[in-house]
């Protein structure tokens, strides 16, 4: 198999909410493109727990051919849209990985501490890698409250501040009320909290996490953090060279072939800020 985890990703519980059973459908047909697609729901299954120590870091093989283990099927995946809020980078950036997240999710949050702003420094300011972030809500009605407060951020241009102070060392433990959401709203520097609670119980909030939670679970995932680097699927709570290795592989390709994004070439989408 192209791509081996030992990651231990967040997995979601028997009964996942809201999507209906129609909407877990995988997204493409084709016998080859479904088992890609189920690659990342197999990985919550088959992986052990990390922990800190460096020897049992999780770790994903990225095979040396840059081919191996890429469904373009998936890559198209990647919306591009230049306005995004809840994407930072160029949205003609040659890599493009789609993470699928929930913010009750420890894992996720040690990719959003430890690795993410690496990810950022060594590729997305440097034009190579645009990150899209998908909300994947998987631990009831906090995880869908927090993912729609962070959309809710997003119309005003603080999505990746709410993500930075959401993910903050302590603050799953503390859960995600909507007391709670409106404090981290203020934290992350929202300018209407008036207007943040409106659009949180909005049905615009609503659609929005619920076409990214179908897009997960039409892909077989079950856990978070999952990620697709150009249609490479990867799961759990890797370390920065499994990512390195997967973007490295994902630009080598786009390069060779000549093929550039959607997107124009002053767009540099969103930019997340540290508090």
């Amino acid at each position: 198999m192209p791509v081996r985890s030992s990651a231990s990703p967040s997995r979601a519980p028997s009964s996942p909410p809201s999507p209906s059973p129609s909407s877990r459908r995988p997204l493409f047909i084709g016998a080859g493109v479904v088992v890609a697609a189920l690659l990342l729901g197999i990985a919550s299954y088959t992986a052990t727990r990390p922990d800190d120590s460096p020897a049992s870091s999780a770790r994903t093989e990225v095979s040396a051919d840059a081919q191996s283990g890429v469904y373009p099927e998936l890559a198209k995946l990647a919306r591009r849209e230049a306005k995004d809020p809840l994407a930072v980078g160029r949205a003609d950036a040659p890599v493009v990985m789609i993470e699928y997240a929930d913010f009750l999710c420890g894992y996720c949050g040690k990719f959003a501490r430890d690795t993410e702003p690496e990810l950022i420094k060594e590729y997305v300011d440097k034009g190579v890698l645009r990150i899209e972030w998908r909300n994947f809500p998987i631990f009831g009605q906090e995880s869908e409250d927090s993912a729609r407060a962070a959309w809710a951020a997003g119309q005003q241009g603080r999505f990746w501040q709410f993500h930075s102070a959401a993910y903050a060392e302590g603050e799953k433990e503390k859960g995600f009320s909507k007391g709670r959401l409106k404090e981290l709203a203020k934290r992350a520097g929202v300018p209407d909290l008036n207007r943040f609670a409106k659009d949180l119980d909005s049905e615009a909030a609503k659609a929005s996490v619920s076409r990214d939670q179908e897009e997960a679970y039409g892909l077989g995932a079950t856990s978070t953090p999952s990620f697709l680097v150009n249609g490479r699927p990867l799961a759990g709570a890797q370390p920065m060279e499994s990512f390195t290795q997967a973007i490295e592989a994902a630009q080598r390709t786009a390069e060779s072939s000549g093929k550039a994004g959607k997107g124009g070439k002053g767009d540099q989408g969103t930019e997340p800020t540290s508090e």
